[in-house]
């Protein structure tokens, strides 16, 4: 394992830290190197392995979770539902080759918050982060036209009553419309505060742990219209 270097004289509160599991050693380091070099961002640890993640990333928590798919071991849908289950609140980011429906939807579902493919700009990389951590689910171009024709192909069962009240219904068709928390707030004329209140209920009926399952949920139950 890799970890970044100590951050001297900043407010770690503020940075936006950062876990990378990736088993090919070149991008590894070198998202690092990107992470550690760009001012507000900070790599908390760089493993090899989904394993070695699970062993160490506790040591020092990040806010996000940017992870490869293809890894030797357990691969990275099966680590990012433990890693769910474990930190409910951690964001996972998906940075992968793979762009194919089945991938992309068992992400999805698994609970990563985004995903993105390997040949992303390191600027818009870093752009993905940051909106990450505000609430949003950041996709490569191709992967989110492929995400709407998926869940536009998939037929809906019938429509299932999980008991949401008017004011979470509106801001889950929202989230489907591509809202983050801060957008979400200033159209429904409340706090982001109260947006997380609400998120967290939303979650608890949904039985989801990120803003991408209730997402995926709310297409396929036919949750919002």
């Amino acid at each position: 394992m890799q970890t970044g270097n100590a951050i001297i004289g900043m407010d770690t509160k503020s940075l936006i830290k950062t876990a990378i599991v990736e088993d090919q050693r070149d991008i590894r380091e070198g998202l690092a190197m990107l992470i550690n070099g760009t001012e507000g961002y900070h790599c908390t640890g760089s493993y090899r392995s989904m394993e070695e993640a699970l062993a160490q990333i506790s040591r020092e928590m990040p806010d996000v979770v940017l992870s490869d798919i293809g890894l030797p071991g357990m691969d990275g849908i099966q680590g990012i539902k433990i890693l769910k289950e474990r930190y409910p609140e951690m964001l996972i980011l998906i940075l992968t080759v793979y762009d194919d429906d089945d991938r992309i939807f068992d992400a999805l579902c698994a609970g990563a918050c985004g995903y993105l493919l390997k040949r992303t700009s390191p600027a818009r990389l870093l752009e993905c982060l940051k909106e990450a951590v505000t609430g949003g689910a950041p996709m490569s171009p191709e992967v989110a036209s492929r995400v709407i024709t998926l869940f536009r192909d998939i037929r809906p069962p019938e429509r299932a009553d999980y008991e949401l009240t008017p004011h979470e219904t509106r801001l889950l068709k929202l989230l489907v419309d591509g809202h983050n928390y801060t957008t979400s707030a200033e159209e429904l004329g409340v706090s982001i505060n109260t947006i997380k209140f609400h998120m967290r209920n939303i979650y608890d009926k949904l039985q989801v742990h990120s803003k991408s399952e209730a997402v995926a949920k709310a297409l396929r139950d036919r949750l919002v219209n």
